[in-house]
C-alpha cells in the first residue's frame, strides 16, 4: 500500500492576518484593558508586603502573574506579528 501525497496545511500563498484585522482602537482598547488589570492586580500584590507581611510564594506569583498580563497588553498594542522583513 503506498500512502497518496497529502497537501501541506498551509497553502504557501496564505498571509498572515493581523490579529485584531488591523483595527488601531480594537488593539488600543484591549491593549490598555490588559496593562490597567495588569497594574490592579500588582497593586495589590504590593500591598500586602508593604503593610508588612512577608512576601509569599502567592505574593510572588501574583506579581509574575501582573507582570506577564502587561507584557501582554504591550504585545496587542504594538501588534508585532508580521512586521519584521527577512533579508537575504
Amino acid at each position: 500500500m503506498s500512502n497518496p501525497e497529502q497537501p501541506s496545511p498551509v497553502a504557501p500563498h496564505a498571509t498572515v492576518t493581523p490579529l485584531f484585522g488591523g483595527c488601531w482602537s480594537c488593539r488600543l482598547l484591549s491593549g490598555g484593558a490588559l496593562l490597567v488589570s495588569g497594574g490592579y492586580v500588582g497593586m495589590h500584590a504590593r500591598r500586602a508586603v508593604r503593610h508588612g507581611g512577608p512576601a509569599s510564594m502567592g505574593t510572588v506569583l501574583q506579581m509574575m502573574f501582573a507582570a506577564g498580563l502587561a507584557a501582554w497588553g504591550i504585545v496587542v498594542i504594538f501588534d508585532p506579528v508580521g512586521k519584521t522583513t527577512r533579508t537575504a
